[in-house]
């Protein structure tokens, strides 16, 4: 591999108020005092080349001494990656892929040894060393770093930049794979702290749930505040080596009946409601903060808990449901044909469409509609459009991805976790990103405790997909292609269900 310079200046790219940089100095301090205890002096790395980065790496590996020793060099090299733009940053990880990786000789010796046992006993013992041999020597580096303070953090926001490095280079997957599968052992959902946000948390973890919300924009203060009154109820999962950084949290509004727009949740002026006449609560924001710990999921066992603890609290809640997002929605049905779009609309519809756009396809006259300036509050629009969109959207949540799971993200988790897709809510958001996302659709995707098993099963083993009456209705009323996709057999059996 080439000699690649690191640069070490801090960089534009790398805000200094980042949570990488914030532990930079208490590292540094480390690493200079276990120096000083074992007389080494002051430590300074200028040098940042590839064979630079390589030698501190394997020093914290194989290098000499006790625990204070491999504590001083895991502290200065996790400095030193602080210190690096992000140029510098692609070169450490790339050299820790590479040049640790299994040895490939060994490797081979290994596989030859176990093929070549005669017995249980040489097949136990080689398949043990088999074992050792395929085990990258940087795992023993990355695990380190857990002794360190604020260590696990460090290790989730570089994996946050091998995420973005990593594209199809085998080397940056295979350690990619490493570390997913060691912060996926540290945050096991038994090591996880169920904790509920409230008015009187302290105001640093507060600006965490603004900085994250990522389903609803949190624009100030007195939103924040809304959202966290006596008729909201917001919790959030935490990792004792990261308590002051929420892993996911959960946005939960008590209310009478099936919320169908997110509006009248995030009204700021709406009157306080009682939470002792709630019998629904309405989850309307799941988000998981944490960019590097993609892959390892928190949203379905922050669903489970806080089912069991409202109905405890609130014994009225009898009724747990979302009001979700359709994010692939408007992009996965301005790709369709006109043709396929026709299978969805009615003639009536089709007429009328042409006569207020003078567009003769179905898709144009619906994007002619759906790119006017605040189409959604033009009644004559929003009416002759509800329906074509809403049957479209049902065909929507049937639609696979290339690996054959559902093609909406937020279905796929819901979905899974044996959810029914209960109901969808036109104008259900209206905000930029709603219109922009899915036209202003919303879901609700109900929770019967008594059915979540078996939605589950269902859908994981047969991809079928539950569903309320009014989404089985929209359903029947698709034709042509819509109706005749290789997942007929399904539909025909979730319709009968």
């Amino acid at each position: 591999m080439a000699d690649t310079i690191l640069p070490l200046e801090r960089p534009s790219d790398l805000p200094s108020g980042s949570g990488l940089s914030q532990i930079s100095g208490s590292w540094r301090d480390i690493a200079q005092t276990a120096a000083r205890t074992l007389g080494l002096g002051k430590l300074v790395h200028s040098d940042t080349s590839q064979n630079a980065m390589k030698q501190l790496m394997d020093g914290c590996i194989n290098g000499p001494g006790g625990d204070v020793s491999q504590r001083m060099r895991t502290a200065d090299l996790g400095r030193t990656y602080l210190d690096l733009n992000t140029q510098g940053r692609q070169g450490f990880l790339t050299c820790l892929a590479q040049d640790f990786s299994p040895d490939e000789g060994k490797l081979r010796q290994s596989v030859d040894n176990y093929l070549n046992a005669t017995s249980d006993a040489e097949r136990v013992v080689a398949a043990n060393k088999l074992h050792k041999s395929s085990t990258p020597e940087r795992l023993k580096l990355l695990t380190q770093f857990n002794a360190l303070p604020n260590g696990v953090k460090f290790l989730v926001d570089m994996r946050t930049d091998l995420l973005a490095f990593k594209g199809k280079d085998p080397y940056l997957q295979a350690l990619d794979s490493d570390l997913q599968q060691l912060l996926s052992s540290w945050f096991d959902i038994g090591f996880l702290d169920f904790v509920e946000m409230t008015w009187r948390t302290p105001a640093a973890l507060l600006e965490k749930l603004i900085t994250y919300e990522a389903v609803h924009q949190i624009t100030s203060w007195d939103d924040l505040r809304n959202r966290l009154d006596s008729d909201r109820r917001c919790y959030a999962l935490f990792h004792p080596r990261m308590p002051d950084e929420p892993l996911a949290f959960v946005e939960v509004a008590l209310v009478k009946g099936l919320a169908d727009n997110v509006q009248d949740i995030l009204d700021t002026t709406a009157p306080l409601g009682d939470p002792r006449d709630a019998d629904t609560a309405i989850f309307y924001s799941i988000t998981n903060t944490q960019t590097g710990l993609r892959g390892i999921s928190f949203g379905e066992h922050l669903i489970k808990k806080v089912v069991p603890h409202l109905s405890k609290e609130l014994p009225r809640v009898q009724n747990f449901s979302t009001l979700s997002p359709v994010p692939g929605f408007r992009k996965w049905f301005e790709g369709l044909d006109s043709s396929v779009i026709e299978d969805a609309i009615t003639r009536e519809e089709l007429k009328a469409l042409r006569q207020l756009t003078d567009q003769e396809e179905a898709k144009d006259a619906i994007l002619f509609c759906i790119h006017q300036d605040n189409w959604f509050e033009n009644t004559e629009l929003t009416e002759l459009l509800h329906g074509p969109l809403l049957r479209l959207c049902t065909a929507y949540f049937l639609e696979k991805d290339p690996r054959g799971r559902a093609l909406d993200p937020v279905a796929r988790f819901h979905l899974k976790n044996g959810a029914e897709l209960h109901q969808l809510n036109w104008m259900g958001d209206i905000s930029d990103k709603g219109i922009s996302q899915a036209v202003g659709i919303m879901v609700n995707y109900k929770y019967d405790l008594s059915k979540i098993e078996q939605n589950h099963e269902q859908f994981m083993n047969d991809g079928i997909v539950a569903m309320g009456s009014q989404v089985k209705g929209y359903l029947k009323q698709l034709r042509g292609s819509l109706a005749q996709e290789s997942t007929l057999q399904k539909i025909r059996k979730t319709i009968a269900g």
